[in-house]
């Protein structure tokens, strides 16, 4: 850990692609509840997985409609899931990644959090950094309290314990008291 720690450092320091280079167990969060749902996850599962640092294997939960959580009034409902996958870089670096397929997608660089969106997509978690920055907080600050985001996760991590967390996936899940409805729409990823 003291080499990834190090590592780590020096990427937000400024240094070099081969000076920061490292393989980290990542998983990120789709969601999307305008236009063709579907698609929108579809694509960004794609692109994220097409990413030059992003390694095999990949995980991919099965797809979800959820109800909005914490979106404006008459919000549609929105389609998630979680992809796990090996990353061979920086967590900002993959940060930054992300956000341009977002914007690729078609979701303006400036939204508004808590606002629908064509896609969505959160960092969960970097292998067992702990980060708090203003830019990216990891694990995900509101990762154990998200039935649309422990759901999907059990899937395929139910036995992951998440940095600052003492239970597993599957207990986090089991003990939530939330009343968002989270439904399997489908277990594969085909249009």
């Amino acid at each position: 850990m003291a080499a990834v720690s190090a590592a780590f450092f020096r990427e937000f320091a400024g240094g070099t692609a081969a000076s920061t280079a490292f393989e980290m167990r990542t998983a990120v969060a789709l969601g999307s509840n305008l236009g063709d749902r579907l698609y929108n996850l579809c694509a960004a599962r794609q692109k994220i997985i097409d990413l030059p640092d992003a390694q095999p294997p990949v995980l991919s939960s099965a797809i979800y409609e959820t109800d909005p959580v914490d979106c404006e009034p008459g919000a549609q409902k929105f389609l998630n899931a979680v992809v796990e996958f090996d990353y061979e870089g920086g967590p900002l670096n993959l940060w930054n990644q992300l956000a341009a397929i977002e914007i690729a997608l078609g979701r303006p660089p400036h939204h508004q959090r808590n606002v629908s969106r064509k896609i969505d997509i959160d960092l969960l978690y970097f292998g067992d950094m702990e980060i708090d920055r203003n830019e990216l907080q990891l694990p995900h600050p509101r990762i154990h309290k998200r039935k649309f985001v422990l759901q999907p996760l059990a899937d395929i991590r139910p036995e992951l314990i998440l940095p600052r967390q003492a239970k597993r996936v599957r207990e986090l899940l089991a003990q939530l008291d939330d009343s968002c409805n989270v439904v399997r729409l489908r277990n594969d990823w085909e249009l």
